[in-house]
């Protein structure tokens, strides 16, 4: 009889939804016992309920995986907004200066950049999936303890259940549980920026254009919404994010039709607000014998180019594509060697977009006359670059 292994997905976010669904779908399925945990309730999504705050960016290359199994349909035909041009530039320019970057769709002979779609619109379509398969998923249903054993871990839950597993996946965010409570270290670098987020009726219509302004304190992010409404990602100083999540929506409004310079003409909150504080984070290692990490208990990144959940869907694919492979050949899921190979493929690739943000965020941030014009004078060279800049836009599609 063929060996079977007991996979133990800790977060029912987007990143661990896929990773087991990814894992149920895959050739070796019936070799697998996988089970997902999560503390918090079952996410729910209605099609009549308000666009939720937390949005994420897809590239067309991650809607391609949400399509191979077979969730990507309904979400494009429920509540996804495609966005076909990107326009960015500084806060000393406009945003049809020579320096502005420009990215069009039809450049690039595809149907749109990428798609905006709220994260529980995402782990609904992916539940709707695993509902349909062997996976046992624990919702509301904290972890007590994780400890060792001979064979990999046991996970002690709150209802005093115990889950052995032969390989426990930490999806479970940026504080991860398991990243901790397993001993792995991970360095962090502080933005010293507070993320302001909001829903905004603009005056003028988006036009299906996702806008950025990169602004002394960081950069604004102005997101399409199938409604005609815009989502918007603030990245700026810790007292500006709060002043506008205290102020009334009129004053609100006020500033980020200011920050935008108008683009959108004048903005009106039309949607809840919130903020959370910035920090970039990479685990010193993904993976030790029997554990692996992916998505945000992995690595954060700054949100100024929507890259974070692309990154993480990428480390659920790579993962479920090793843990398939394994098994195939006759090796242990959860053997170091094997979970090594998921780390050498995703760890530096994510390491090199963590520092590339990072270091495009302080460029922008930076008042000095000569850097500015030295950015400027590089985005007008970007805009003339030709393949460097057909290439920057297909690693940001996830196409190529």
């Amino acid at each position: 009889m063929k060996q079977r292994y007991s996979i133990v997905v800790v977060g029912g976010g987007v990143t661990g939804l896929m990773a087991a669904t990814l894992m149920a779908r895959s050739p070796q399925h019936e070799a697998l016992d996988i089970t997902l945990v999560d503390i918090g309730p079952r996410p729910v999504f209605a099609p009549n309920d308000d666009i939720a705050l937390r949005v994420s960016a897809i590239a067309n290359g991650t809607a391609e995986l949400f399509d191979s199994v077979g969730a990507w349909e309904y979400t494009a035909a429920t509540r996804a907004a495609p966005y076909t041009s990107m326009r960015i530039w500084d806060e000393s320019d406009t945003p049809d200066s020579a320096a502005a970057l420009r990215f069009d769709a039809d450049e690039f002979a595809i149907g749109q950049l990428g798609f905006i779609v709220e994260n529980v619109l995402l782990q609904d379509v992916l539940l709707y999936q695993l509902d349909r398969t062997d996976v046992t998923l624990k919702f509301e249903s904290p972890i007590r303890a994780l400890r060792r054993t001979p064979h990999g871990y046991d996970l002690e839950l709150g209802s005093d259940e115990v889950l052995a597993a032969d390989l426990v996946v930490g999806a479970d965010g940026a504080r991860s549980f398991v990243r901790a409570a397993v001993g792995i270290e991970a360095r962090e670098w502080p933005y010293e920026q507070t993320a302001f987020v909001t829903h905004l009726r603009p005056e003028k219509s988006h036009g299906g254009t996702a806008w950025q302004r990169f602004l002394r304190d960081g950069p604004l992010g102005i997101l399409p919404l199938d409604d005609g409404r815009v989502s918007v990602v603030w990245s700026t100083a810790p007292e500006q994010a709060q002043a506008a999540l205290a102020a009334d929506d009129a004053e609100t409004g006020r500033v980020l039709s200011e920050a935008s310079d108008y683009v959108l003409g004048k903005l009106e909150v039309a949607g809840p607000k919130g903020a959370f504080p910035l920090c970039a984070r990479h685990a010193s290692s993904y993976v030790l014998p029997n554990v692996a990490l992916i998505g945000d208990a992995a690595h954060a990144i700054h949100p100024l180019a929507g890259q974070g959940a692309n990154l993480g869907l990428q480390d659920a694919a790579e993962l479920a594509a090793q843990v398939s492979r394994a098994v195939a050949e006759g090796l242990h899921p959860g053997d170091r060697p094997v979970l090594r190979r998921y780390e050498r493929a995703r760890k530096g690739a994510n390491a090199t977009m963590l520092h590339f943000m990072t270091g495009l965020n302080r460029l922008f941030a930076t008042d000095s006359k000569i850097i500015g014009g030295i950015r400027s004078a590089g985005m007008r060279a970007f805009n003339r670059s030709g393949p460097v800049r057909e290439r920057a836009v297909k690693v940001a599609l996830g196409v190529g």
